[in-house]
């Protein structure tokens, strides 16, 4: 990679780093979320849906200009992790905050779709043999769910390496900090001359989401036959 200079390294540097922690990181609340939608009944389960896949209708400027009002300095969440000496405004940490949002109603979704594929009648059966409800979860529903959990983490992390318009909003484009591919890519494109190093990072940010691509079929056919054989 001699051919391309530090500002484009740190770009796809950093856009893994923010692409793989925005993935990580909201993984278990999108498993908690995505079993509470397929399988609980609760009020107000129709409002936590719609919360889940706002992002997904929303202008992506919109929900960076949100999460601007509440995690910036002035903001309510923002002087409250200000006190524990934590701040995500114009950081990395914020872009992968904002990353993780926006991946998160694809991620919810795929997860969503495998809880409800699993029938029923398996985790009743761990039940009668007195299995705990946690351990069923763990043992039967999450492994029988790992094809949807493959694909929902390969989306967010796709949707992450992509994320533009709230990320640029929310935590600025400063290179080496904030300045993921996309942000790269457009910086390049407003300075005469940046249209090869752009092209460059196309390039690259096509060959990292195709291969998350090639990961995740592959994965995903060894765990359809490693269930399809117990």
């Amino acid at each position: 990679m001699t051919w391309f200079g530090p500002e484009e390294l740190q770009a796809v540097r950093l856009s893994i780093k923010v692409a793989f922690w925005a993935m990580v990181s909201s993984l278990p609340i999108g498993i908690l979320t995505a079993y509470a939608l397929a399988r609980w009944s609760f009020p107000g389960k129709q409002l936590l849906n719609g919360l889940v896949h706002l992002p997904l209708i929303l202008p992506p400027v919109v929900t960076g200009y949100l999460l601007l009002l509440l995690f910036g300095p002035m903001g309510p969440m923002g002087q409250l992790l200000a006190a524990l000496n934590i701040s995500v405004a114009f950081r990395w940490t914020g872009a992968a905050l904002a990353a993780a949002i926006m991946g998160f109603p694809l991620m919810v979704r795929a997860l969503r779709l495998s809880f409800e594929l699993i029938d029923p009648k398996l985790e009743r059966a761990a039940s009668t043999l007195g299995a705990s409800p946690l351990w069923v979860f763990w043992s039967v529903t999450l492994p029988l769910a790992l094809p949807g959990v493959v694909a929902g983490t390969v989306l967010a992390f796709a949707k992450a390496m992509g994320e533009f318009g709230a990320t640029i909003t929310f935590v600025a484009n400063i290179p080496g900090e904030t300045q993921t591919l996309p942000s790269a890519i457009y910086a390049f494109l407003q300075v005469p001359g940046g249209e090869t190093s752009a092209l460059r990072l196309v390039v690259v940010s096509v060959l990292i989401s195709f291969a998350a691509l090639l990961v995740s079929e592959a994965l995903n056919r060894r765990l359809i036959k490693r269930l399809a054989a117990t």
